[in-house]
Parts: structure tokens; sequence; C-alpha cells
């Protein structure tokens, strides 16, 4: 069965077009509700949310919803999504909730959920939610219904446990870090973590007004971090996004190192301190240079589909702890059941702190190889797949690059778009080899 509504990573859309609008969301919490009770006699779920001021609304017809079906609710007010995530399973509840659109614009919104145990749920227990959406609704009576609450100090319990995935006998003392939140769900955590950790923090993107989450801040934007760690003389950058589930990290230099090569950070730096890592898993868009890497040190590597679902699902499949994107989505399932940016940044900052050296220095040994990205507008009913000629030519890039380089092919999943990448060791041999492969395709 193919899913109607739930997409990789919950329901997305734009707020007040379906499937996000208030009577719908009400019927989705419902529906939910049903799923969970047919396991369980009297479950309670966590609702938490970034700082759109759509969440109000959609908070309110959770709730409604959730409470029609039987189901209690504790509200966490505005948290990350990892927040939600350890709190779930710290609270023993049922399910969590979260109300974001992630790094998307604020008139944007979606629904995702997370298990008992803290990670995102999988393609059955979808279908099993949209099964019951097609169903009539059966409310509770009086006597049933769910009742709410609200967890106070949830902020800060998931401060505290951001805290403890940090050396105990180490401090950032003498650090100077700029923070970001990109006026989203970690506006109020982030910068007290570091604090709390010993940094002097200079915050921005940290005053959320419902409308400007992930505008011209945040790991999206990081333009606006450079020019804040450079105008403060600061050591460290930090980048999250709306949600706080991904990373952008600037240097005391401005430079901006991206998902991969922190990914490669961590990996060494449990290398370093003796600790066994038998492989971790990136996706099809990871840099070439960091698999180098990776092998060159014992390190099996993995491939798996874009999406930090997917790198889980590898993880969890092959027993691995650490795997990630470029984009800045980062596990690390030692320290938390899905991908955290503040815990990430901290991963960071501890082996620069253990080993008292720059980022630059730690990863000297990894020179991101030069990419070109092209992405083709395909033609309604253009076969690519079928495409002789595209055929001949990616074989032929692939004989030209050897060891050396890459060809990615893939088609976009929301865009009627064909995107080429090439991979090289040089940057005008990976331009050369997309274009050619481009032009096989353009119409």
């Amino acid at each position: 069965m193919t899913r109607k509504y739930f997409g990789t990573d919950g329901i997305r859309g734009t707020v007040g077009q379906p499937p996000i609008t208030p009577d719908f969301v009400l019927k989705l919490a419902h529906a939910v509700g049903r799923v969970l009770r047919k396991s369980e006699s009297r479950p309670t779920v966590l609702i938490g949310k970034d700082t759109r001021i759509s969440g109000y609304m959609l908070e309110s017809a959770l709730e409604s919803g959730f409470n029609s079906a039987g189901v209690d609710v504790v509200l966490l007010g505005p948290l990350p999504t990892p927040g939600v995530a350890y709190l779930t399973r710290a609270q023993r509840a049922s399910l969590g909730v979260v109300i974001s659109a992630s790094h998307n614009p604020f008139a944007d919104n979606g629904i995702k959920f997370f298990s008992a145990q803290g990670t995102k749920l999988n393609d059955e227990w979808e279908l099993a939610v949209e099964a019951s959406l097609e169903e009539p609704p059966v409310w509770a009576d009086s006597a049933s219904l769910g009742k709410s609450r609200r967890l106070e100090d949830a902020a800060g319990r998931y401060t505290e446990f951001c805290k403890s995935t940090f050396a105990h006998d180490l401090t950032l003392k003498g650090l100077k870090i700029v923070v970001d939140g990109a006026n989203g769900a970690a506006y109020h955590i982030a910068p007290m973590v570091f604090h709390e950790l010993g940094a002097e923090v200079i915050a921005i993107g940290c005053t959320p007004n419902g409308l400007n989450i992930n505008h011209e801040v945040g790991a999206t934007h990081p333009e606006a971090l450079i020019k804040a760690v450079r105008a403060n003389n600061a050591d460290y950058g930090i980048a999250l996004d709306g949600d706080a589930d991904r990373l952008q990290i600037v240097d005391a230099q401005g430079r901006l190192f991206n998902g991969d090569e922190v990914l490669f950070l961590m990996v060494n730096e449990r290398l370093a301190r003796g600790e066994k890592v038998p492989g971790t898993v990136g996706t099809l868009m990871t840099n070439m240079a960091v698999e180098v890497a990776l092998k060159a040190r014992g390190v099996e590597f993995v491939r798996a589909k874009v999406g930090d679902r997917y790198v889980l699902e590898e993880l969890d499949k092959r027993g691995w702890l650490l795997g990630g994107e470029g984009s800045g989505h980062l596990l690390a399932l030692d320290k938390h059941t899905t991908g955290d940016g503040l815990i990430s940044a901290l991963q960071v900052l501890q082996a620069c702190v253990r080993s008292k050296k720059t980022l630059g220095q730690l990863l000297a040994d990894v020179v991101l190889f030069p990419q070109t990205l092209i992405n083709v507008r395909l033609q309604p009913g253009q076969d690519w797949q079928s495409s002789a000629e595209l055929a001949m030519q990616t074989k032929a890039v692939e004989i030209e690059l050897g060891d050396s380089g890459r060809i990615l092919i893939r088609a976009s999943g929301t865009e009627p778009l064909l995107r080429v990448m090439v991979e090289a060791r040089d940057a005008e041999q990976a331009k050369a080899c997309a274009e050619r492969v481009a032009d096989t395709v353009r119409l």
C-alpha cells in the first residue's frame, strides 16, 4: 500500500491547506488515539512544537482529537524535536508528537510522531493510522475522555539531558560561541546548554515572534552565523534549524563545516579514544572524500537513501551507532535515539576541547571532493530510465572517473526533476562530466 498522507518525515504542508487544517489534524489525532487504544487501555501522548504561530491552533486540535479517543495528553510547549523524543522515552509515554515543519518557512507546518522508545515509527504503523482515518470516528463517552496537563519543566529536563552527553571531565570555559537558534524550537534551550557548560555565549536567532522561524537565520542560512562569528571574534558558531535536529558549525575563521565532515570527526574522535567503530552510514550524497578517509582508518562505510530515516534504518540493521547527512542531520545512537543538533554540536566541541585542536586541524586530512549538481527538468511522460544515450554516457563517465570520483543520478521526490551529481578530485572534470550526462536528458 502507498501512503496517502505520510511522507518521509510525518505529514507536512502549507497551513490552511489540506492536510494542515485544524479539522484534519483533530481527525488525525483521533485516528492515532484509536490505534493506540488497540494495544493500551489508557495511553498517554506528549505534544511538543516549534515556534510557528500556527502551532497554537494545531496543538489545540491535536489535544481535542486525542482526548476524544480516550487518550491523555501532556503538553510540552516549544521544544526541539529530539527533546520530544527524549521525554517520550523518559516519561514512559505511549507516543511523542511534534508540531513542526523543520527548516521550512513559517507558513508551513507538520505533524510527526515518535514511538515510546523515542524512535521514528515504521511504515506499518503509519498505514494503520491511515486506515483508521478512513473509518468513522468513535467518540469516547464522558467518563472515558482523556485529560490534559502541562509539563512545566520540559525545557529544563531536556537541557540537562543534552549536558549529560558531554564528557563530565571537560568544560567549555574559555570558549566564545555564537549560538543561532533559527528563531525556532531551541531558542530558549540552546544558549543555556552551552552557557551552563562554561562557554561565553552570543545568541542570535533566539527571539521568535511566530513568523520569523528560519528567516535569514539558522542552519539553512549560515551567512548570519558566519557574520556573527567574525564580528564577535568567536571561537565557534553553532546553527540549528527550526526544530533543532540539524546542525551547521563554523570555526573562528568563519569556515563552514558540513555534516559529512562532522560525521568523520565524530568517528575519528572515538577511534582516537580507543573505541571500536566497525562502520558508519552516510547517504547517496555523502562526499566521497569522507568515504575514502574512513576506509583508510578501517571503518566500513555504507550509503543509504537520502533522508535521516533511511540512515537510521541502516544503522539499526547493522548494529552501528554513527551516521548522518551533509545537511547536518547526524546520529549518535549511543547518545540519543534520533538526530539532535545540540548533541551533535557537543560531540564536535568535545573533540576539539579534548584534543586541544581546532576544527580545521582535526579535519586537515579530509579535503572534500568538488561536486557538481545539475537539475534537469523532465517533461511530462519523459522516460529517462529507458534512455540508451543516458546509460551510455553514464557508463563512459564511470570509466573516466574510476576510483577518483563517482556519478549519481536520481529523480527528485517532490518535483519533476532529474538530479545529476558528479564528484571528482578535479572540479573542472566534475563539471564537464555532469554537463555531458545532463545533455542526454535535456529535450
